[in-house]
Order: structure tokens, then C-alpha cells, then sequence
């Protein structure tokens, strides 16, 4: 069974709020995690991942991985790998990065995950980042028992936050 939370992100603030809310709830969860990042080109992806990987102790500079593929950062939780599929034809191509590799890492972010389907549904949780008027919405999908622990764990935090979570 699938676990949804939903949260309402006004603004770039809230996204980098729930940023800063999962690299809180990571630490308590099984490791290795590998999450995807979806939505549409602006949806926040890259912000999203920037505020986790920042609240994780990454000081330098946290680039996109849309030309290099692969960004590779020393964290208060290990190492974190950043991935963009957006320019990636097939599975293939996933193996010629070492993702196999890559996946043994305490946390794995995938932006574009929907361009390598059968992979990508390996993930233990999904966020799915849409336009929600002036804002956006933010779906977090569990697909296991890690992205579960994530989610339960960001539901409490939220409770009594501004950004307002409700369930399906």
C-alpha cells in the first residue's frame, strides 16, 4: 500500500522548509534511501534538493546535475548522490553511471526519473512536485517501509507547521 502526504507549498520558502524537514526525518530511517524528484521544468526540484542537501551540512556550492548527470556531496549522513535522467535514453545508461554503485549510498535524489521508468520505480519515496496556484503542491508517495518512516516522520513535523499536510 501506497502512503500519500500532501502539503501545500506557497512558495519557495515552504519547498526549502520541507527540504530542511527531510534531512530532519533522515537520519531515523533505514539507509540507503533513494528518492525521486518529479514535476514539471520550475516545479523545484532543484531547489527542493539544494535545501536538503544544505540542511545535511553541504557549505559549498550545490549544483544542478542536469550536465554533469551526477553531483556527489559529503553530508552529516555520508555521502549523497544527485541525479538527473532528463538527457538519459534508457536503463543503460543508468548502469554506465554506476547507479548499482551509486544506490549503496545513504541518499540517492533522482530528478527526471520518469525518462528510466523501470528504475525509478525501485524508489522509496516519490515527491512529485506540482503548480498549485501562486505555489505548488508537493505529493510525497512512500512505495516502502524507508519511504513510510519518511513520511510518517514528516507528517509529525508538520502537524503544526504552516504548511499543511492531509492524506489520501
Amino acid at each position: 500500500m501506497t502512503t500519500v502526504l500532501r502539503l501545500d507549498l506557497p512558495d519557495e520558502a515552504a519547498t526549502q522548509t520541507l527540504g530542511g524537514a527531510l534531512a530532519t526525518v533522515l537520519p531515523r530511517v533505514a539507509r540507503p534511501v533513494f528518492v525521486t524528484l518529479e514535476g514539471d521544468l520550475g516545479a523545484g526540484k532543484t531547489t527542493l534538493a539544494r535545501a536538503l542537501l544544505r540542511a545535511l551540512g553541504v557549505t559549498g556550492a550545490v549544483r544542478s546535475p542536469t550536465y554533469t548527470l551526477v553531483e556527489s556531496y559529503q553530508t552529516t549522513v555520508g555521502e549523497v548522490h544527485h541525479l538527473d535522467w532528463y538527457r538519459l535514453a534508457g536503463a543503460e545508461e543508468v548502469e554506465a553511471l554506476d547507479f548499482r554503485g551509486l544506490r549503496a549510498a545513504p541518499l540517492v535524489l533522482v530528478e527526471w526519473p520518469g525518462r528510466v521508468p523501470a528504475v525509478a520505480s525501485t524508489a522509496d519515496l516519490v515527491i512529485e512536485l506540482v503548480a498549485a496556484g501562486a505555489g505548488r503542491g508537493a505529493m510525497l508517495h512512500a512505495l516502502t517501509d524507508t519511504g513510510q518512516g519518511i513520511v510518517g516522520g514528516l507528517a509529525k513535523i508538520f502537524e503544526d507547521k504552516p504548511i499543511t499536510p492531509s492524506f489520501s
